[in-house]
């Protein structure tokens, strides 16, 4: 009969390959050890000695770079398989809108499902630019969006597409909740809005 810790995953094995798996995330993304560092408050060189297992890493560092990889903890050292294939969403609170992360890998195109409640028609829409494509699909609902010169309404079925470096943003124009997919990735191509044009009966290109 085999002993109580037979079980149990190699510690010492999952602990020395933490730095190898680090270093590839973090090239992943496509990062420096500077950006990293900047974004996570740990030293260059304290993140230079973890990816070369020069220092064990503590829970206190980990966590903070589970955060900027965008990870749970346990995929971010790659702990052993537990048996159970789920994948278990954890959905985000953001400003009253509900957002799923539906991928877990770093970098490249990551999949979103958002719960958009009603909005206040009164609030003035900020439009944000950053680096990256996105693609929304409209599941239930009405979704405002507001792309460079163009104000669209989106219904269920319909998609936008579009470059973020062109000043956007989305919201729910209607008193019921929207849901939307929408896809992000790091690529910047030219903006495409692609809805049936309604007139001004929607809103379509007001200004």
């Amino acid at each position: 009969m085999g002993g109580v810790n037979d079980d149990l995953p190699d510690l010492d094995g999952v602990l020395d390959a933490v730095g190898p798996r680090l270093k590839a995330l973090r090239q992943q993304r496509g990062a420096t050890l500077a950006q990293l560092s900047e974004s996570t408050g740990i030293s260059v060189s304290t993140l230079s000695r973890l990816e070369a297992g020069q220092r064990k890493p503590t829970l206190e560092l980990m966590l903070l770079l589970a955060r900027a990889h965008q990870l749970p903890l346990d995929e971010l050292v790659d702990a052993p398989a537990t048996g159970d294939p789920r994948v278990h969403l954890r959905p985000l609170d953001r400003n009253g809108t509900t957002i799923i992360p539906l991928t877990r890998r770093p970098g490249g195109i990551q999949a979103f499902k958002h719960v958009i409640p009603p909005g206040d028609p009164t609030a003035v829409p900020n439009l944000q630019v950053h680096e990256g494509y996105e693609w929304l699909y409209v599941l239930s609902g009405r979704l405002r969006l507001l792309l460079g010169e163009h104000d669209v309404i989106l219904t269920p079925g319909e998609v936008a597409e579009f470059d973020t470096h062109v000043p956007h943003w989305f919201g729910n124009p209607g008193p019921q909740p929207v849901e939307i997919l929408s896809l992000f990735g790091p690529q910047g191509e030219r903006a495409h809005v692609r809805t049936v044009p309604r007139g001004t009966a929607s809103g379509t290109d007001r200004r």
